[in-house]
């Protein structure tokens, strides 16, 4: 195959927790080749947050909405790669419309992992073990080198933040006292988000020791950030800025934040990427699959027997998971977090 290669192209993933992990294969390829370029290709969103890792070079829009075959779209762009002169791409997805535009614009080497029915579209095949690759992390990092049985070694997502854009960003939201974020939302759905009730408490609590609270997340987190703010005693410290920020500035503020408490979601990820003091809510979902990469992290698992079931809505109708989480858990462990961060 490729001794040295010189131009690689990455097909992204289409979630944002996905993405940030994605980071620590950029940060491999560019150890083994440091003068290697990277181009990713994926949705529009995910510009703000490539240009927040400075080993890609350029990030190329899938001109495909998730989940839309669009072959005539996907061949059309294909071609129009080949004289961008990649000779390695590798496809992060396992599905076989991923691996198409890399086929049609003639990369020598395509790497990925067995998938559906994908044998000539990938030419490098990676053959997965879950037992070995054991987290999200491992197997993305994975298909940086040659097909191996053993579980890669690899460096944490860190994203760069731009000092004078991130200064903007407080200045445009009036910010500029310590504050906590919450994130309570989670796009895969109600199962992975702990109670609007228990974040309401939560509120109350750390208002009462001082700090002003932001709520983050995007237009669908909405209608829970109104339930959290209809559940507080005293909203006059609790700021709801859901659907109110871009991508870029909701990297800002939590690369400033004085500690965040999220759900097991895609801002929890980019809060762990700035390294942030973070204490991860984990109901449906496994923490030991895609745990925040960071050591500045408290994880909160009740590892019932029912857990993680991985599903979007609790099939007991209980969410026992995540109703038995305490609020005065969570500050407790927050507040331990933020202690310490100031005491290093």
């Amino acid at each position: 195959m490729i001794n040295s290669p010189k131009k690689c192209l990455v097909v992204g993933p289409s979630w944002v927790g996905d993405m940030v992990m994605a980071q620590s294969l950029f940060i491999q390829l560019k150890q083994d080749y440091p003068a290697m370029q990277i181009d990713v290709l994926a949705p529009q969103w995910s510009k703000a947050l490539l240009e927040s890792m400075p080993e890609v070079t350029d990030s190329i829009v899938m001109p495909v909405g998730h989940g839309s075959l669009g072959l005539k779209i996907r061949y059309q762009l294909g071609k129009s790669l080949r004289e961008k002169g990649y000779d390695w791409a590798i496809t992060l997805p396992n599905s076989l419309k991923s691996a198409l535009i890399p086929y049609w614009a003639k990369i020598k080497k395509r790497s990925g992992f067995k998938g559906e029915m994908r044998y000539g579209l990938i030419n490098t095949m990676h053959i997965l073990n879950p037992d070995i690759l054991t987290m999200t992390v491992q197997r993305f990092v994975a298909l940086a080198r040659e097909p191996s049985s053993s579980a890669p070694q690899y460096l944490a997502p860190q994203l760069a933040v731009d000092q004078t854009k991130l200064s903007q960003t407080l200045k445009y939201l009036q910010l500029n006292t310590p504050f906590i974020i919450l994130c309570p939302g989670a796009e895969y759905g109600e199962a992975k988000r702990w109670p609007a009730k228990h974040f309401a408490h939560l509120v109350d609590a750390l208002c009462l020791k001082g700090y002003h609270v932001v709520i983050l997340g995007s237009e669908k987190d909405q209608g829970v950030a109104q339930k959290i703010i209809d559940n507080v005693g005293n909203s006059s410290q609790l700021m709801d800025f859901t659907g109110k920020t871009s991508l870029t500035e909701a990297i800002h503020l939590l690369t400033v934040a004085s500690g965040v408490v999220s759900n097991d979601s895609g801002l929890m990820h980019i809060a762990a990427a700035v390294n942030t003091p973070l204490v991860a809510i984990y109901g449906s979902s496994d923490p030991h699959f895609t745990p925040p990469l960071s050591k500045n992290h408290k994880i909160i698992d009740l590892e019932l027997e029912c857990s993680p079931c991985f599903k979007r809505k609790c099939p007991l109708g209980t969410r026992a998971c995540l109703e038995g989480i305490e609020p005065t858990l969570i500050e407790t462990q927050l507040l331990l977090l933020i202690e310490g961060a100031e005491g290093e």
